[in-house]
């Protein structure tokens, strides 16, 4: 029979491609890792690696045990859940991922008071983007994570927490400055500073105006940005403008916060959830996350008419 040791340097290998690295990702030497994955062929009487490939290759026969050998080590893995299921308070380990647009103007928010509140749960968190994120999810590598939505997957749970308005942020001399509130069909030019292919927020940008993706505000320049602090740099000292979510907007001085325009309703506004896959067992933790973390955004946000907000597609 196989033991779980066994099925864990399975899919080790699986998604290594590489006996060494599987070794070293699992913490033990090489000789002992093959020779289990060996034992495993021989009682399964299958070959599940092709070893004469350069990557290794998972064979045929071999992907039917890899994906059993997935939803073995899947259920044996809520266990210890189960059993946490009669304690009152939270506790255990969360992996969570979340976007980069959001992660440094969020978590700051509520990352302390949780911490102070659930002592007993150990928070791991990384930054990712969407689709990565998704993946993640899927696989089973993370528990959760706070996404921008609606993602429209079946297989994916959303929790609603906010509404994020957009708004535009122009450099000193742009004449949409004179306006005080915004219109989306303003937005048409040449002079938009994007966000690089990946985000979700920049196919959000893309969606409020109406511009080309190959826009460029310096003729001679080409660039995209995975930090929106270097856009708003990137404008504040050249020309154009970008787009910022609403708890970016925070971070900015007062002489940067007056080259902010707002939106005439419905607001362009982003959704944000707190999203987990189907299989998921850690609802102590999730309501408690779910719960800080609408505590602690700013008021306004909390009291936003969906009337007023146009959520904007990923």
């Amino acid at each position: 029979m196989a033991t779980i040791t066994q099925l864990e340097y399975l899919l080790a290998v699986e998604e290594e491609r590489h006996f060494g690295r599987a070794a070293k990702r699992c913490h033990v030497a090489q000789p002992s890792l093959s020779t289990q994955i060996q034992k495993l062929e021989d009682e399964l009487n299958v070959i599940i690696f092709d070893r004469s490939k350069k990557p290794i290759m998972v064979t045929d026969d071999g992907q039917v045990v890899i994906e059993q050998a997935k939803v073995i080590l899947k259920e044996h893995r809520k266990l210890p859940f189960l059993a946490q299921g009669s304690s009152d308070d939270p506790r255990g380990v969360f992996e969570l991922a979340v976007i980069p647009t959001l992660s440094p103007y969020l978590l700051p928010l509520f990352l302390g008071d949780f911490s102070q509140k659930f002592p007993h749960v150990q928070l791991k968190i990384r930054e990712a983007q969407t689709d990565d994120i998704i993946r993640l999810l899927k696989d089973e590598k993370i528990d959760g994570a706070l996404l921008v939505t609606p993602l429209n997957d079946s297989q994916i749970l959303e929790r609603h927490l906010f509404y994020e308005p957009f708004y535009a942020y122009f450099s000193r001399s742009h004449p949409l400055l004179e306006k005080k509130l915004l219109k989306d069909s303003d937005l048409e030019g040449e002079d938009f500073w994007l966000l690089e292919e990946g985000h979700c927020f920049r196919n959000q940008m893309l969606n409020i105006c109406s511009i080309g993706k190959e826009n460029k505000v310096l003729e001679n320049v080409e660039f995209s940005s995975g930090s929106l602090e270097t856009l708003v740099q990137l404008v504040k000292q050249n020309k154009g403008f970008t787009m910022l979510p609403e708890l970016a907007t925070k971070l900015l001085s007062s002489a940067e916060k007056k080259h902010l325009r707002s939106f005439q309703n419905p607001v362009p506004t982003r959704e944000v959830s707190l999203v987990h896959s189907r299989s998921f067992l850690k609802e102590k933790i999730l309501q408690a996350l779910e719960e800080c973390i609408i505590e602690n955004i700013p008021e306004g946000m909390k009291s936003l008419k969906k009337g007023n907000i146009q959520v904007i597609k990923i």
